[in-house]
């Protein structure tokens, strides 16, 4: 991390108000928290000028890359007959799939007169089958399409043959499931039998299963031509052998349903289904990994595995891919959490970047990180109210934490997207039981703290009492007390303060750690994710110049200090000892 003789100094906070003699004598081997940054100097350090972690490039350095949840792919197979357009339709309408059938792609590429469809036009008109690489190439140029990408893909009737199959396969286009609705034949040839066509309509009806309305429509019915018992039979033949031969290539994700049933209990287990895949993916894509020159292409080795700490954090501002890295991480966690009925929820993460206890002006990437989260339960369809909490006091005791001054106004200015989410989705409110209307779902209360002398837990207590069962998402709260000159807060009610901010469950947790009475070098970091552990991890220096975090244990519930400091130095867990030193000093700060 310490440069050589080309290296170039640069200031690492511009802080003031430090005063040396404040700070107490302390071990230096001891570790401390980021729990507070008001009283620190306006420490300096050494980097390569022309090697920072924000000149990020794809071939050097460290690269964060963030997963991002990958969307559904399902092929779904079924005889004629079998209900398989049916499904389809739900799937579509649950999953927001794009659903994507060879037979409209045919008829849209040869209407629109592209030249995949004037080759396909000429097969067509002369009676010929259109041949594997054309239907193909429609196929994959469709699913390379940008909707396709982002939302996932319904694949339709393709493919039919092994030669087709094995096309996708060389293309690396492999769906997630392969859905097969299992229908007898006697069911199917019935189905098609018995199927009648309104010419004056197009209305499909079915002379038992789904009759005409009327003696009049009944009458001017006709058979389809490909409606015949004959024909139908060959059709079941033609669609056997098709899925016969498709079968070895998608073996081991193919789902048989059973297709004889009502369409609601038929879509029930496909819904299951992909509701569990889609759950799995979202839990894999949380594994971030750390992307060196040397594993860009390829999975890295179990020791180089991404652990889920950015590093360089120190040099600030930020890059975006790092802010982006917490903010995905932050909004994973508090999506599980919720989606598990959790209502009171806490978020405490203390990077340099995200304290504006630091830097008021940093004030904006916390608003980044709100909005993120808002954003993506709006996504949802959740109407979201963001809270700040107003001034507090009377008189000359009135004011609110220097920290939110202003913020309710950058909230109102900030860019929330062109779909018009502000003022429908997403409303700006203060704290207190007032702010909470029947409509609203959720709530997230941006910093909520203490002032000097005036307690926000009142107001905060209100609104969560007003809110029910309705999720309360704190982020950063700091609510410790503040006592005034009379010390007034300190003692009345102080244990159920205590007890009522402590009911708020953490969903994310990260705090850098570092040496005593400084902020810098980082020595490790503490890390929780709902519903996981507390991990804790230690920062290396290695030789290259680079640095890493090291895995050193993992908790259950918050560690303690002597915890964090006994598996820094290597000792077993379970020692009965007394904080000492440091750690003594600061277990009440932690």
């Amino acid at each position: 991390m310490l440069a050589s003789s080309s290296s170039t100094a640069i200031s690492l906070h511009p802080l003031a108000n430090y005063n040396a003699s404040a700070t107490p004598s302390l071990n230096p081997s001891s570790l401390s928290f980021s729990s507070s940054y008001s009283y620190l100097s306006p420490l300096s350090f050494r980097l390569h000028s022309s090697k920072t972690h924000l000149r990020i490039t794809p071939k050097k350095g460290l690269r964060v890359s963030c997963s991002t949840n990958e969307p559904l792919k399902v092929m779904i197979s079924g005889a004629p007959a079998s209900g398989k357009g049916t499904q389809c339709e739900l799937i579509v309408q649950k999953f927001g799939l794009v659903h994507i059938s060879t037979g409209d792609l045919l008829r849209a590429e040869v209407s629109s007169g592209t030249e995949i469809g004037n080759k396909a036009k000429e097969f067509m008109n002369s009676g010929r089958l259109v041949p594997d690489e054309i239907v193909t190439a429609m196929v994959t140029v469709r699913l390379s399409r940008q909707d396709a990408k982002e939302k996932g893909w319904l694949l339709d009737g393709y493919p039919r043959s092994f030669a087709q199959a094995q096309s996708l396969e060389e293309l690396n286009i492999r769906p997630d499931i392969y859905i097969v609705l299992d229908v007898p034949d006697e069911i199917l040839i019935d189905r098609c039998v018995g199927r009648r066509l309104d010419p004056v309509t197009g209305k499909i009806y079915h002379l038992k299963n789904f009759p005409p309305e009327s003696e009049e429509i009944k009458a001017r019915l006709v058979t389809r031509a490909d409606d015949t018992e004959e024909k139908v039979k060959s059709r079941l033949e033609i669609y056997k052998q098709n899925a016969a031969a498709i079968s070895s290539t998608y073996s081991s994700i193919t789902n048989k349903i059973d297709g004889n049933r009502p369409k609601e209990i038929i879509f029930k287990d496909i819904d299951s289904l992909l509701s569990q895949l889609l759950k799995d993916k979202t839990a894999k894509s949380m594994k971030p990994v750390l992307q060196t020159e040397n594993c860009l292409d390829q999975a890295s080795s179990n020791e180089e595995k991404w652990r889920g700490i950015p590093t360089r954090l120190n040099n600030i501002p930020h890059s975006r891919e790092i802010r982006n890295y917490f903010y995905d991480d932050v909004l994973q966690a508090t999506q599980r959490a919720v989606n598990d009925g959790r209502t009171r929820l806490k978020v405490e993460i203390n990077i340099p970047e995200l304290n504006p206890e630091m830097d008021v002006y940093r004030i904006g990437t916390l608003m980044e990180l709100v909005r993120v989260i808002a954003l993506s339960f709006a996504d949802d369809g959740k109407r979201v109210k963001v809270c700040v909490q107003g001034s507090m006091g009377e008189g000359a005791l009135a004011g609110m934490p220097l920290q939110l001054a202003g913020t309710r106004k950058i909230l109102e200015f900030m860019d929330w997207g062109n779909y018009g989410a502000m003022g429908t989705f997403i409303k700006i409110g203060s704290i207190g039981a007032k702010e909470v209307d029947e409509e609203d779902d959720m709530f997230i209360l941006v910093a909520p703290q203490n002032a000097v002398g005036n307690c926000i837990i009142d107001d905060l207590r209100a609104m969560t009492d007003a809110a029910g069962k309705r999720p309360v998402i704190l982020i950063n709260p700091r609510l410790k007390d503040l006592p005034g000159s009379s010390g007034i807060m300190q003692t009345m009610g102080r244990d159920k303060r205590l007890e009522y901010a402590a009911s708020f469950e953490s969903c994310y947790f990260f705090r850098l750690l570092y040496y005593a009475g400084t902020q810098y070098p980082i020595m490790g970091a503490i890390r929780m994710t709902y519903p996981y552990d507390y991990e804790l991890y230690k920062r290396v220096d290695e030789p290259s110049g680079k640095e890493k975090y090291v895995s050193l244990s993992t908790f259950k519930e918050r560690p303690t200090i002597d915890e964090i400091n006994d598996a820094f130095l290597g000792k077993p867990r379970n020692k009965d000892k007394k904080a000492s030193g440091i750690w003594g000093f600061l277990s009440g700060v932690f």
